[in-house]
């Protein structure tokens, strides 16, 4: 009577292996299948889903801008943040971002059209307004307002001390704000 007992511990023994195994397997393809799904997201997406939370974006040059986040396109993001004044908008061009804090984890895909509204095409509605801006690059910060915006750069009429004409490129763009 030993050696059926000894061969049923054996095969059980042999099915609790092959059952971690399989459990083991499936955990490890899960999380396999957890990054690469993870690796398809972009950054935008992230902003997306953070609409009306309250961010903290470190631009490139090491400056923090704090504010809530009201619009995002592919491109760009709002935030609506306070200054000396009170409310004040923020755009800020997404290649201008260095890091983030209070994004979530979770990601929203694009759905709207608006998603695609390039950052020309928001600067040339600030130019229609004529409101005080400030522009921010890496040398600095102008105020001014925005005289013409083109495909890929924009005009600034400096309104701080002497008149004069500022061409930016937008590859040098941290922020635009409102003065």
């Amino acid at each position: 009577m030993d050696a059926p007992g000894r061969w049923a511990l054996l095969f059980a023994d042999l099915e609790a292996q092959l059952a971690a195994q399989e459990v083991a397997e499936r955990e490890g393809a899960v999380a396999e299948l957890t990054r690469a799904e993870h690796a398809t997201i972009p950054v935008v997406d992230r902003w997306r889903a953070a609409l009306g939370a309250p961010v903290t974006v470190e631009l490139a040059d090491g400056e923090p801008v704090a504010g809530t986040v009201r619009r995002v396109a592919g491109a760009w993001v709002l935030l609506d943040g306070r200054g000396a004044s009170g409310r004040v908008e923020h755009l800020v061009p997404l290649a201008a971002v260095a890091s983030v804090v209070g994004l979530g984890r979770q990601a929203v895909p694009s759905t709207a059209r608006t998603d695609a509204l390039g950052l020309g095409t928001v600067l040339r509605r600030l130019q229609r307004d004529r409101g005080r801006v400030v522009v921010r690059t890496s040398a600095g910060q102008v105020v001014g307002r925005l005289a013409r915006v083109g495909a890929d750069h924009l005009d600034l009429e400096e309104t701080d001390g002497a008149s004069r004409l500022r061409v930016v490129p937008f590859a040098a763009l941290l922020r635009v704000s409102q003065a």
